[in-house]
């Protein structure tokens, strides 16, 4: 009797890391980029949601490269937003094999401005996915993240308006930009975040599809998409 739950605990185990498995490794469509959105508890939904439905509805679009969307955190386990959103993320980096990541998105979270600063874990998973994406985002205080990671060193960027003080107080040797909803620098697209996020998506749509892909984007999300009209700023 003893073996043999001893064998249904071991065979319980073994499907459960099986399936866990499964759901990490499991395969995404080629010839994609793939797009990974870093969550936590705390996440807010509007900087998550924006670049993700802009991203998203490219798989809608014909004759382009379109985008493979997820989430990634620390755990599989389901997250809430700070407005009450639970998330069960897609992939965690401290368990699972990741895809190849072309486009790292770092939505704004609650604690960007302190305790997730000193997550050592999410740092370093941050600094690899960067070292190989073609493009790296964020979005309000997700910029925070990037300074704090050491990647906006060379580059300059900008956050929510409202914390920009702050954020020239914590990182003085940054060139910090302000009155713009976004700066593109290198591989570095950093955005006011909010409803601004979804200009800084769009940005980049428009980078990699031209601009009546981009338009054609933002028509789906009513959203007048005129990048003249936008404060921003591309440095050379």
């Amino acid at each position: 009797m003893r073996y043999l739950i001893s064998s249904i605990i071991l065979l319980t185990v073994g499907y459960a890391c099986q399936k866990s498995t499964e759901k990490a490794s499991r395969e995404l469509p080629a010839n994609r980029y793939n797009v990974a959105f870093l969550v936590m508890n705390g996440t807010y939904n509007t900087e998550l949601t924006a670049p993700y439905d802009i991203f998203q509805h490219t798989i809608f679009r014909q004759g382009i490269k379109a985008m493979n969307v997820f989430t990634v955190a620390a755990t599989r386990e389901p997250i809430h937003t700070f407005e009450g959103l639970q998330i069960t993320p897609d992939y965690g980096y401290l368990t699972d094999s990741l895809p190849p990541i072309d486009i790292l998105v770092v939505p704004s979270a609650e604690h960007h401005l302190d305790t997730d600063l000193e997550d050592s874990a999410m740092l370093a998973f941050v600094r690899r996915a960067a070292g190989q994406a073609t493009y790296v985002t964020s979005h309000c205080d997700g910029a925070f993240v990037l300074a704090q990671a050491g990647l906006l060193d060379d580059h300059a960027s900008t956050t929510f308006p409202g914390d920009l003080a702050l954020y020239k107080e914590r990182f003085p040797h940054l060139q910090v930009i302000d009155s713009v909803y976004f700066v593109h620098d290198g591989k570095f697209i950093t955005s006011a975040g909010g409803a601004r996020s979804f200009e800084a998506a769009l940005y980049l749509t428009q980078v990699l599809y031209g601009e009546q892909i981009a338009r054609d984007l933002a028509g789906g999300l009513v959203i007048d998409w005129q990048l003249a009209k936008v404060p921003h700023l591309i440095v050379p």
